[in-house]
Formats: C-alpha cells, structure tokens, sequence
C-alpha cells in the first residue's frame, strides 16, 4: 500500500500528520485513567466526573466541522497551533480544579476543543488536499496508525506517572509533551510544489454542507459512525471501572489500552489498504459486525487478565479502522475541496454517540453496580450501524476486487 506514497514530501506530509494525531489522540483516549485518582483526589464521584468526559466527548465532535470549516478557509496551521495549545492549556489547569464545573471548563470544553482541533477533520482534509487521489487512502491509513501508536504509548507511560509522581504530575507532563508536537504544525500547513488542481464550477461551503445533509447515503454513515462513538467512548472512559469491578489490577487497563492502540495501528493500516481495493461500505459492515460479536463473547468468557487483552486485541484491530473508510466515502460522495468540514460533521455525529457512551456509563455504575446494560446496548447498537452502511450508494474503486 505504501507505494502510492512515492516521493519524500508525500511521506513528510503523512508522518506530521501522524505525528500531530499521536499526540491528540493519545491524550484524549487516555484520560479514563485518571477518573479513579480525580474521583479519590476530588470525591466529585464517578458520575459528575464521566459528565465532564462526555461533554469533553461532545465538545470534540463539534469543534470537528467548525475546525475543518476553518482549515478549509483559512488553512491547517494556524487551526492546528491553536488546538495544541487549547489541549496543553486544559491539561496544566486540571489538577487546580476541585468542582464539576472545573472539569468541565479544562476537560470537557479546553482540552477537548485542543484535541478536536488538532485530529482528523483538519487532518485528514489538510493531507487529502495536498495528496494526490491514488495516495489518499495509504496516507489516511498512516495518520490514523498515528493515534493508534499514541494510545499505544501514552497509556501505559501516563499509568506509570500517575504511580509514581501523581495524577497531577501525570497532567502537567501531559501539557509538555503536547507542546513537543508543535514544531511538526509547518510541515502539514506547507503545500506541496505542485498544488492539487480543483474542480471547476464547485459549489460553495454552504451548499456543499446542505447538498450532503440531504444525501441518504450520507445520512446513514454518520448514523453508523454514531454507534462508533457510543462504544469507543463508552471503554475509553470506563474500561478502568470494568476491570476494577472484575477484582484485576489497574495496570490491566492501561495494558489494554495500549493493546487496543497498537492493534489499531495494523487496524488502520489495512483500513487504509482496503479503501483502494473493496467497497467502503463493506468494510465498514464487517468491522460494526465484528464488534457486536466480540462484546458477545466478551460477556461469555472468564473474566481474567487473558480475556481483556484478546477482547483489547480484537477491538483493538476496528478501533478507529472505522476513519480511513468513513472518510473514503465522504470524499467519494462529495469531493476533497470541503472534505475537512463534511468529515468533521460526520466525527460530529460520531461523538454524539461519544457522549452517551461515556455519560450512560457513569449513570450505569452508579445506579446498578455494573455496565451490564451497556454491554448489551452496545452489541444491539453495534449490528444496527453494520446494516446501516450496506444501503449507502459507492462505486466500486479502481482495480477493485470484489463489487
């Protein structure tokens, strides 16, 4: 797949951006580490805290089209500067707040407009304007490897400061590694030599955003990329309490986590190889399928230490897989020029789901004792997004194996 990225500032655009999403994602999915230490520093409680990280999941998703709509107007770098700086911002303040409205102010709104900002939309969108079309797809692979390589890194290495030096320590070295991306900003905002030809007689950004709204097609991958958000951020957020209900060390989740990131990373990458040989539609059926098969099992199985890390493995592999073919098809059905804004309404649309798969988590626990419920609204919610993407129209790619 790596082949269509033949030229050294194709690769250097690719790698930033992988890089930038490292450091975005790998904070942003590794915060439900911090909800035990915030609950015992705090004693805010579990269910005022996951508030805090479902509007933070909330925030992220709407802050995706107005940070796109902003790239594609203005350009990535000054939109991508900005959210680093909003996301190290959020993370230095949070260890000085001691309310809910605290958290939410520095996670729920600072850090998530800091991450959202700097992640797929204006990513994605900045390199699929500066790439050639046959490049796309192993490039949108590469990026999304990049945050599953953060969650990978960041995980176990902030469990291990949060034992060491503290839950505030871990923040404030979070804020520092945030801002070590920022040199990385130029290298996606510069244009290649050659800039990418446009469309002649293409419609404005307002039209553009009614044209899609009333496509069906578009319609039901966002509805499928809501479930997405449900269930990332439903384990993201509670995977900690789960295993700490099952009687297992802390250390499991974080290892989970980090399992989940790097199978992610060989996720993605063949994401990113399929979107130019199958149907997007078809991957993305099969991956939905797949989740509602693993959480079934999931509940099946003992729960020991092996069993989290095969079910974090097998998640692991469809985790943000979902990116690379989601956006494949937002730029199939309606072009790369406003790519950045009608994906970031879909991320939107993803992270709706985000904040009831992190708020009704909170509510779980603390009502019933467990997640049982969820677990079951996930495996239903999971099959419901597969059948969502099979009515979606999509011409086979070029050289396509199967229809």
């Amino acid at each position: 797949m790596f082949r269509t990225l033949d030229r050294p500032s194709l690769w250097a655009i690719t790698l930033a951006a992988a890089g930038i999403l490292m450091v975005t994602m790998g904070a942003r999915q590794s915060l439900g580490l911090f909800v035990s230490p915030l609950n015992t520093s705090t004693g805010l409680g579990i269910a005022s805290i996951s508030l805090a990280l479902a509007i933070g999941q909330f925030t992220w998703g709407a802050v995706q089209p107005l940070a796109g709509a902003a790239a594609d107007r203005f350009g990535p770098g000054r939109v991508l500067l900005g959210g680093l700086l909003l996301l190290a911002l959020g993370s230095a303040i949070t260890p000085w707040m001691n309310s809910s409205w605290g958290l939410i102010v520095s996670l729920g709104l600072l850090s998530a407009i800091g991450s959202g900002a700097g992640s797929f939309s204006v990513l994605i969108g900045a390199s699929s304007q500066r790439l050639p079309l046959e490049a796309r797809g192993a490039a949108s692979g590469v990026i999304n490897a990049g945050g599953s390589f953060g969650q990978f890194v960041f995980a176990p290495l902030l469990q291990a400061l949060i034992q060491t030096i503290g839950w505030m320590g871990a923040m404030w070295s979070l804020a520092l590694m945030t801002l070590a991306a920022i040199p990385l900003v130029p290298v996606v905002s510069k244009p290649l030599d050659t800039p990418l030809p446009r469309t002649s007689g293409e419609a404005g950004l307002w039209p553009s955003v009614q044209h899609a709204m009333a496509d069906r097609s578009y319609q039901f991958l966002n509805l499928g990329f809501f479930t997405c958000g449900f269930h990332i951020a439903f384990l993201v957020t509670h995977l900690p309490g789960e295993v700490n209900l099952c009687g297992l060390p802390s250390a499991v989740a974080s290892w989970a986590l980090a399992i989940i990131g790097v199978f992610n990373i060989l996720g993605s990458l063949y994401a990113g190889s399929c979107v130019a040989r199958y149907r997007s539609r078809n991957v993305l059926f099969w991956m939905y399928a797949s989740r509602a098969v693993m959480v079934a099992l999931y509940l099946a199985a003992p729960k020991t230490e092996l069993t989290f890390y095969i079910f974090a493995a097998g998640l692991g592999f469809t985790w943000l897989a979902t990116v690379p073919p989601t956006a494949a098809i937002v730029g199939k059905l309606f072009g790369v020029r406003y790519l950045g804004t009608l994906f970031g309404m879909s991320l939107l649309a993803h992270q709706i789901g985000g904040f009831f798969g992190a708020y009704l988590g909170g509510i779980a626990l603390t009502r019933f004792g467990d997640y049982a419920w969820m677990w079951q609204a996930d495996i239903v919610l999971a099959a419901g997004a597969a059948l969502c993407n099979l009515p979606i129209r999509e011409a086979a790619p070029r050289n396509a194996e199967v229809a």
